[in-house]
């Protein structure tokens, strides 16, 4: 029978089998512009999917930016909170 580790401290994560998600959260201090400029920097993606994400970030309170590994959604992460956008990095189930 195998034993099921609890994680209990993000030390406990083995981030190089892990893969996470950068979320964006819904804020009311900036411009749609404002936050598509600032995902399309962060994503490395184009108006209309940067448009879709802050759209859905805005009508359900949160959407998932970017998945991958950990350093990629930290870079990704630094460029929206230039701008003091709310995220937050999940660990994918």
């Amino acid at each position: 029978m195998q034993q099921i580790k609890e994680i209990t401290e993000p030390t406990d994560i083995d981030t190089s089998l892990a893969g996470f998600t950068l979320i964006l959260f819904n804020d009311s201090h900036h411009d749609f512009d404002e936050v598509i400029n600032q995902v399309m920097l962060a994503a490395d993606c184009g108006y209309d999917k940067a448009e879709l994400i802050t759209m859905e970030a805005h009508n359900k309170g949160r959407a998932a930016v970017l998945s991958g590994e950990l350093e990629k959604c930290l870079k990704a992460q630094a460029i929206l909170e230039e701008i003091a956008l709310r995220t937050s990095i999940e660990v994918n189930a």
